[in-house]
């Protein structure tokens, strides 16, 4: 078993690294859906109020959570501060620390993998 899934598989209730990962990402895509909306499509009406909604308690809830994970030894608290501090801006910044931190939980896996 690969330490990913040792890590992943810890019963730990609803917080796991993948979970936090992928929400962080459909925040993200959120977010994205809400800057095109905003600037390029004009700001239709309820859309954009609803992906502004949508952004605001995604942000307020990844932050809770990240902050937990983060006490928990879930994630490192550098990923909990860029969900949490950045993510109000843009929560690419969360996204990207955790691709970060995935490729760095992987990196003896593939460095030690077959040639």
């Amino acid at each position: 078993m690969s330490r990913q899934a040792r890590v992943d598989a810890a019963p730990r209730g609803p917080l796991t690294f993948s979970r936090l990962k992928w929400t962080s990402f459909a925040h993200s895509s959120i977010y994205l859906a809400l800057l095109l909306c905003a600037f390029a499509a004009g700001k239709p009406e309820p859309l954009t109020e609803v992906l502004g909604w949508t952004h605001g308690l995604l942000w307020i809830s990844m932050s809770l959570a990240c902050l937990t994970a983060a006490r928990r030894r879930i994630i490192p608290l550098r990923v909990a501060v860029a969900v949490a501090v950045l993510g109000g801006i843009g929560p690419f910044f969360g996204s990207i620390e955790f691709m970060r931190e995935e490729r760095r939980r992987t990196a003896p896996q593939r460095l030690n993998g077959p040639r």
